[in-house]
């Protein structure tokens, strides 16, 4: 039993193994995404345009819809819109959304 199991164990690992090593964004290139980000959110200032501003948003403990800051709950709010804002979901590639996300660590 346990001549099958191992292998089935290193198996698991290594399909696991892409979700765990995900690319990490590039800041840089996230900031060019922003510029469509830009209209409506600013950036360098606590100032509401049509959207909140992104200041510091990485360093809330919760977004608006009281969910806790974290990648993911950042990329499903871009995902799916709402309130006003489009939804990007089909817009940014997965490559733009790990930069944008890259890039709003840094505000």
């Amino acid at each position: 039993m346990h001549k099958v199991f191992l292998p089935l164990f290193a198996l698991a690992a290594l399909i696991a193994l892409p979700a765990s090593a995900q690319k990490k964004g590039d800041a840089a290139k996230g900031k060019e995404v922003y510029e469509q980000c830009g209209v409506c959110h600013a950036s360098a200032t606590d100032e509401k345009k049509m959207g909140p501003s992104m200041k510091g948003l990485y360093k809330k403990t919760a977004l608006k819809n009281g969910k806790k800051v974290t990648d993911a709950s950042v990329a499903a709010v871009i995902n799916k819109g709402g309130e006003g804002m489009p939804p990007f979901e089909e817009i940014l590639t997965a490559g733009e959304m790990a930069n944008l996300l890259a890039y709003l660590k840094t505000l």
